[in-house]
């Protein structure tokens, strides 16, 4: 069979939909936001954006056919994913990690567990948020250490008919919800013996706003993702029935390590959107100003080499991102390889070209008349977030790489990978 990368009609519509959407609305989200000194505010005013996208059935999107929803597969979902964040990552990033936070209970779930927990997303109309609750304070790079005293410390214990989950996250995405109520659904991860190590004990709850027992610590204003409120978010006894655990203690690891590969892709997708946007500026410019000498720039040779690597780490970074995406959804998520390649090169490579793009534009490029010190301070969290390259995922692919059953092809080739 051929490769193929023409996009099917279904495929192409779905784009072109979601272009239309971010031109016409997200494009206005930058100007919203501006006028507000804290994350808390810039998050209120994102709220009527994010409803125009539940209206437009992008919630549902996210939300496999046999649930109710519309999604297809990962691959259909990045090729409109790139398009989604033109303009802004702060709603698309506010649905994405809904998705995040979702990803458990629609690959791990049992029916009733679905029907329950994904009815409320499953609406035209409204705003509703899911968080995932993984990362803690300190760092969650080693959330499986085979030490029972290290790795993860959030904990559950179980009292009667009802799990107690106490412990400290960090970085939660959605966890602050639109006026400090918190996600109207948490997926918590949690051990559930702190004397046995994660591969264990560490479970995953689904956890309905709690009524007691969530509280918010100091939240920080970051570079990037201005409407993307980050506080601590301490859980104090939370109490949810058995029936909420997602799985069984123990299968945490896997199941958050799968949710992590599928979300990387979409990462990527962000990313390629991010360097699209600044090749596109850096082209226009290069195109139409002289800098005061007699022809436009894009003549001097310099500056169309730099043109063209940049084009080639954008087509590059995309067609990573789709295989990636094909390669996951081919092998019902266990070809979770080049997700992680994805993660890692394409959020790296769109530091790097929005940076280039800068290089080309000079100092015209650090004010706020131009798109890139937007994209720069967007893009910088794309290699740190989401499981950070350093402390997550380069760690996967050397564990990877270093078992005595890895098949290098295996990925290249379309096979499923060896278990290792």
């Amino acid at each position: 069979m051929p490769v193929d990368f023409t996009l099917t009609p279904e495929q192409a519509a779905a784009r072109e939909a979601m272009r239309d959407f971010a031109i016409t609305h997200l494009s206005k989200v930058e100007a919203a936001i501006a006028p507000f000194a804290t994350p808390e505010e810039r998050v209120r005013a994102i709220k009527p954006f994010f409803r125009e996208m539940v209206r437009a059935g992008f919630m549902k999107s996210i939300i496999p056919v046999e649930d109710g929803g519309t999604y297809q597969g990962l691959l259909d979902m990045v090729i409109s994913g790139e398009e989604a964040s033109i303009g802004d990552v702060n709603v698309t990033c506010a649905l994405f990690s809904c998705a995040l936070a979702l990803s458990p209970i629609i690959t791990h779930g049992t029916r009733e567990q679905r029907a329950q927990f994904l009815a409320p997303f499953l609406v035209d109309d409204g705003a509703p948020l899911a968080a995932l609750a993984f990362s803690e304070v300190g760092g969650t790079a080693n959330f499986d250490d085979p030490d029972p005293n290290a790795g993860s410390q959030t904990f559950a214990y179980r009292d009667g008919d009802e799990w107690v989950i106490s412990g400290e996250k960090f970085f939660i995405t959605n966890g602050w919800g639109w006026d400090g109520e918190g996600a109207d659904l948490f997926v918590v991860s949690a051990r559930t013996d702190p004397s046995v190590p994660a591969a264990q004990s560490l479970a995953v709850f689904a956890v309905p706003r709690p009524t007691q027992g969530l509280s918010f610590g100091k939240g920080l204003d970051t570079m990037g993702h201005r409407a993307t409120p980050s506080p601590r978010i301490r859980f104090d006894e939370v109490r949810v029935p058995l029936a909420n655990m997602i799985g069984k203690p123990g299968d945490g690891v896997q199941i958050l390590s799968q949710t992590f590969a599928a979300s990387g892709v979409g990462v990527a997708a962000e990313a390629v959107c991010v360097m699209r946007q600044a090749f596109e500026a850096a082209l226009a410019f290069s195109k139409s100003d002289r800098r005061n000498g007699s022809v436009p720039i894009i003549e001097h040779q310099n500056v169309g080499y730099m043109l063209a690597d940049m084009k080639m780490r954008l087509e590059a970074a995309r067609y990573l991102t789709w295989k990636a995406a094909h390669y996951f959804d081919t092998t019902n998520g266990e070809g979770t390889e080049l997700a992680v390649m994805a993660k890692v090169y394409c959020s790296e490579q769109a530091v790097q070209v929005v940076y280039d793009a800068m290089r080309l534009v000079g100092i015209e490029s650090y004010a706020d008349e131009m798109p890139f010190a937007r994209l720069l301070k967007d893009a910088m969290a794309f290699p740190l977030y989401d499981g950070g390259n350093m402390g997550i995922r380069r760690r996967v692919l050397h564990k990877a790489l270093a078992s005595a059953n890895y098949d290098h092809l295996a990925a290249c080739e379309g096979r499923a990978p060896s278990k290792y």
